[in-house]
């Protein structure tokens, strides 16, 4: 498969909510794959598929620290949500060389649809919660400086445009 570009900001598909999977099927776990390809050549620990332009709800996540972990979801969904909130500094190859600390949920409990079509319910805790969390704001046409204030989002974009050319 094949590492793929991530979509540079503005680009409108990263404000575009993402379309429902209806079943899993081989063009389904390609994309996961390719997906899985340009996580690791960030090298990241999520990834969203409208951060490459395809605009599903499709997710992969992997916060091992030996790497080889990788979770495959279809439509990712938030359950429950832990009153413990986790300060993790975020960024995202769509806005390269910044990120910001951002407090999420410290543990969440997900519904999504895994590679074998099967509905999963899973509880995910510290940078794996983060990201899962993090990858849903994508497929929902958010991105994690949305959580900041007007004055420090508008602060990182105009860095990483300097940044960027």
């Amino acid at each position: 498969m094949t590492a793929r570009i991530c979509l540079p900001w503005p680009d409108k598909h990263l404000r575009t909510p993402a379309a429902e999977v209806g079943e899993i099927t081989d063009e389904i776990r390609a994309i996961w794959q390719d997906m899985i390809d340009t996580m690791e050549a960030m090298p990241g620990v999520g990834l969203g598929a409208n951060q490459i332009g395809v605009m599903l709800r499709l997710a992969v996540v992997d916060g091992s620290k030996a790497r080889g972990r990788v979770v495959r979801m279809a439509n990712p969904e938030v359950l429950h949500a832990s009153t413990q909130l986790r300060e993790h500094e975020e960024a995202s190859p769509n806005l390269p060389g910044v990120s910001a600390k951002i407090k999420r949920p410290r543990a969440v409990t997900v519904r999504y649809m895994d590679e074998t079509g099967a509905t999963v319910e899973r509880d995910f805790v510290g940078v794996e919660a983060t990201s899962v969390q993090h990858q849903i704001d994508h497929l929902n046409g958010k991105l994690y400086f949305d959580h900041l204030s007007k004055m420090k989002r508008d602060m990182l974009i105009k860095k990483s445009k300097k940044l960027n050319g």
